[in-house]
């Protein structure tokens, strides 16, 4: 079924708002409002009745709020509210913050099921925002790797450091010397082994962006269009 209704609010004021079907869904989003009223910061949340949840979005004194299916999970929900939120901006600007009750319903309401329709049915969001995801994953494992290498690189030259300053009361100008050169070149070895390990980890992030991109445009994680394009495109030239 999809997102099937859709409302912008300012505070308790509904300026817009646009249902799919004949449902409660406008009392139980006044109900929500209520209830986030004292919320004064930005927010995201989802409220849960059964069958169906509500999601939530409030950005600088607005308020964009759908009603969705448990199957749309909730990529593609907060996609259309953050789309409808630009839009309604970037349509009405500052009279969103003076506009009375249903000011701009006339002309949105059908902006609201336009969009509602197109985060719905059209099959290239649901699979862009899951490749999106997967993506957003990907980078989080990256940069925390990362930062742990980078870490324990900064906790082995703690160590070294320590090291030198124990050494130094118990010996003589010479060997605290060599054991500071041998500390410094222990030292390049670490950063020089944690510089191919990024520079390694950034490769394999490029590479899934690539991959990631190619499975989008060849309809597939196998690539399977694009090799049947090719394989087709091969064909072509021995059939004469």
């Amino acid at each position: 079924m999809g997102i099937l209704y859709g409302m912008v609010a300012r505070g308790q004021v509904v300026l817009a708002e646009f249902s799919a079907t004949q449902t409660n869904a406008s009392v139980v989003a006044r109900l929500i409002l209520e209830k986030m009223k004292e919320v004064k910061n930005n927010c995201i949340s989802s409220f849960s009745h059964h069958p169906y949840i509500f999601h939530v979005k409030g950005t600088d004194g607005l308020t964009v709020l759908c009603m969705a299916d448990d199957a749309s999970g909730r990529i593609i929900p907060f996609a259309f509210l953050e789309d409808i939120h630009k839009k309604f901006v970037k349509t009405f600007g500052r009279a969103v913050h003076s506009a009375s009750a249903y000011a701009m319903n006339d002309e949105f309401s059908r902006v609201l099921c336009q969009q509602m329709d197109h985060f719905s049915r059209n099959p290239n969001v649901d699979r862009l925002n899951r490749l999106k995801g997967e993506m957003n994953q990907v980078q989080s494992v990256l940069i925390d790797n990362i930062e742990k290498a980078l870490e324990r690189g900064d906790h082995l030259a703690l160590l070294v450091e320590k090291a030198i300053t124990m050494q130094q009361p118990m010996q003589g100008n010479n060997s605290t010397v060599a054991l500071k050169r041998k500390a410094r070149s222990y030292k390049n070895v670490i950063w020089w082994r944690d510089c191919k390990f990024t520079a390694t980890l950034m490769l394999l992030f490029l590479l899934t962006i690539v991959y990631v991109s190619l499975a989008f445009v060849c309809n597939g994680l196998f690539l399977s269009s694009c090799f049947n394009h090719m394989t087709m495109a091969s064909v072509v030239p021995h059939m004469f």
